[in-house]
């Protein structure tokens, strides 16, 4: 969330933008309607001028929405057959746009969008090996650390594996001071777990997608170790809102490690002390055996099949996919590009808290594209927590979530079985 003067300013822009979407067409005049969802809604129209200078004829109406409200809306557009022309989604939200057949899939000629491209966000885009939207922004999550405690604790650079990352936060626990924890893991938060267990070799859904695999060897060892943390006393037993605020918590030691992704470091930037600056850092996610994955984050560019100006929607993806205008974008709004080469414009691996990012999305791994994943991971979390809690072993956690998976992928099997596409 901005505030003050920034927030002053997106309120503008979305007033600007409700505007902009009553303004009649002139005679002879397309109109694309974009929907474009939280800070990027209320800046995006900063580019729009130089699309519409490039394609006479064309203007862009920019409609800015919640997050909290934008995939409602979506589907209600899709139902009432008022979907706009081009819009920002959230990468989990393909697989279930492109079962409903409202996606108009990548054609030949744009086909060139898709390369300069991190591969699991790329995978994100792809149903059955089709891109079926364009990445536009990414992120993911990684490491935040306490660099100070760190040192007092007798570590000079991060972890880099599950027992070398353990070994520290026993160190950081017993230098932070009484009633200070080592990591924050809140146990209403499945991306963490998820994080963990993306470390496994095998995939999290078995069978073309229609059953869990929950209880392979990997991610019984990415419960075990999640447990363990715990159950050291090196994690509270706490959920997000009992944490005051992070960076509050972050600079008074108690906790040193937290996962979290780009978003943050503005946040620590702006709401911690100067002083404290020197004091924290950003690195890769230790694995069992090293640097590890993650998921791949961020948003994507959608035109919609409903749309009457599919050369003129593409033309606008085409425009917010070019390097120079991604460079732009993450100067107005401080996303990081999708295309790599925006990378090396806009200088964004300059910044030693932004430069373990692009390590950490050439490690990350796609996660299940199924419509159910969303609910899927949120049962995870809820094991997890009564696991932590002691009603399970990681062994029964692990079957417990699969039976639960199984269950909301029981009409994506009768539909595989009745050999309907899913």
């Amino acid at each position: 969330m901005r505030s003050g003067p920034h927030r002053r300013g997106a309120l503008a822009l979305l007033a600007g933008g409700a505007a902009a979407a009553c303004t009649p067409p002139r005679a002879g005049e397309t109109v694309l309607r974009f929907w474009a969802m939280g800070n990027e809604g209320g800046t995006v129209g900063e580019l729009m001028p130089e699309f519409e200078r490039r394609n006479p004829g064309v203007r862009v109406s920019v409609q800015p929405l919640p997050w909290t409200a934008a995939h409602e809306k979506l589907l209600t557009a899709y139902a009432g057959s008022s979907l706009p022309d081009v819009s920002q989604i959230g990468n989990t939200w393909v697989s279930e746009l492109t079962a409903i057949g409202a996606l108009s899939p990548t054609p030949p000629a744009a086909a060139d969008l898709l390369t300069d491209q991190f591969e699991a966000v790329l995978e994100t885009n792809q149903i059955a090996g089709r891109a079926m939207t364009t990445p536009w922004y990414v992120d993911t999550r990684l490491l935040f650390y306490r660099t100070d405690l760190m040192r007092r604790a007798g570590f000079e650079a991060p972890p880099r594996d599950w027992a070398e990352w353990k070994r520290a936060m026993h160190g950081v626990k017993r230098v932070a001071g009484q009633g200070n924890f080592a990591i924050l893991l809140p146990l209403n938060e499945f991306e963490q777990l998820l994080t963990f267990g993306l470390q496994s070799d095998e995939p999290l859904l078995r069978d073309e997608n229609t059953r869990g695999n929950f209880s392979n060897p990997g991610f019984i060892a990415a419960l075990a170790f999640y447990r363990s943390l715990f159950a050291e006393g090196l994690a509270p037993l706490a959920s997000a809102a009992q944490i005051s605020n992070v960076w509050t918590e972050f600079a008074r030691g108690y906790f040193s490690f937290y996962f979290s992704g780009p978003w943050s470091v503005g946040d620590f930037r702006s709401r911690l002390p100067a002083s404290f600056q020197p004091n924290w850092a950003t690195a890769g996610v230790p694995g069992p055996n090293g640097l590890g994955a993650s998921a791949p984050g961020g948003s994507s560019l959608a035109v919609f099949k409903s749309s009457p100006h599919q050369d003129a929607a593409w033309a606008l993806v085409r425009y917010l996919s070019e390097p120079a205008v991604q460079a732009r974008f993450n100067t107005i709004v401080g996303d990081l590009p999708a295309r790599k080469s925006a990378w090396e414009i806009a200088a964004i691996e300059r910044d030693p808290m932004l430069a373990p990012f692009r390590g950490q999305l050439e490690r990350a791994k796609a996660v299940p594209k199924v419509p159910e994943w969303e609910r899927i991971v949120t049962e995870m979390q809820i094991v997890a927590e009564r696991m932590v809690r002691g009603e399970y072993t990681p062994e029964t956690a692990a079957a417990e979530i699969d039976r639960r998976a199984d269950r909301l992928l029981e009409k994506r099997r009768w539909m595989m079985e009745q050999g309907r596409a899913v």
